[in-house]
């Protein structure tokens, strides 16, 4: 009894452990390994672990009740014969491609399907997965192609002004040997015209003083009139007197 009670207490704690991989791992993948021996799964696991992944040996009947009526139940049809799962924890293209890598090396290795992101996956999904690059590859290749169309833009932008100024040059440059005169720059008659703004100036100041001294001799022009009209009306108003007299 106490031994019957021990298998169970195990085989609980084994399904407990499989639910915890499954909702750790990023992608599960179910192998069938019969015939490897235990140095040839010593290497597969050394493999797997260098890209992230984790292979581990269970009983079918144990996983089946792990995912029974779980999100993990479409692993189901996988578990046929000695079966095991490997657990993702990484780039499932590289854990996918270190499976195929072996399983050429070893054809005893047999790669039956896997889960990603609540996705089943065939072994011929899994085969294309192999074929990817690794994430980081795809990655800088990704921002590569989305900064290449920028790239292109500024160069287009900064070469704009450039092409623009050698076209005028050219046209100057054709204009002059047909032996027209081009107009000199618009930048090269600002001093001319500043010239002139200045004599401008000078003139409009010389005719402000010209009517300053005008008015200037007018003003001092009107006392000597006032008294030759005040010298008037004194020898008018004599005149009766030297009359009289």
């Amino acid at each position: 009894m106490a031994t019957q009670n021990a298998q169970m207490a195990k085989k609980v704690e084994v399904v407990e452990e499989v639910k915890s991989r499954l909702s750790a791992a990023t992608a599960q993948i179910v192998s069938e390994y019969r015939g490897l021996t235990v140095a040839e799964l010593a290497d597969l696991r050394n493999a797997l672990a260098a890209v992230g992944a984790d292979y581990k040996i269970f009983k079918n009947t144990l996983v089946r009740r792990a995912i029974d009526g779980g999100e993990y139940q479409p692993l189901s049809e996988y578990l046929t014969g000695p079966s095991a799962l490997t657990f993702v924890d990484g780039d499932v293209s590289a854990v996918a491609k270190a499976l195929r890598d072996f399983s050429r090396a070893n054809p005893h290795l047999v790669i039956k399907g896997g889960l990603a992101d609540g996705s089943l996956l065939t072994s011929a999904d899994l085969a294309a997965l192999a074929d990817l690059p690794p994430r980081d590859v795809l990655l800088a290749r990704l921002a590569g192609a989305l900064a290449a169309p920028m790239q292109q833009m500024a160069g287009l932008l900064e070469a704009l002004p450039r092409n623009l100024a050698y076209g005028m040059q050219a046209l100057i440059e054709q204009r002059e040997a047909a032996g027209e005169t081009v107009p000199a720059p618009e930048a090269e008659e600002a001093p001319a015209r500043a010239d002139s703004t200045e004599a401008e100036a000078g003139a409009d100041s010389t005719e402000a003083e010209a009517g300053a001294d005008s008015t200037e001799a007018e003003a001092a022009a009107e006392p000597v009139e006032a008294a030759g009209q005040a010298g008037a009306e004194a020898e008018a108003a004599a005149t009766p007197e030297e009359a009289g007299e």
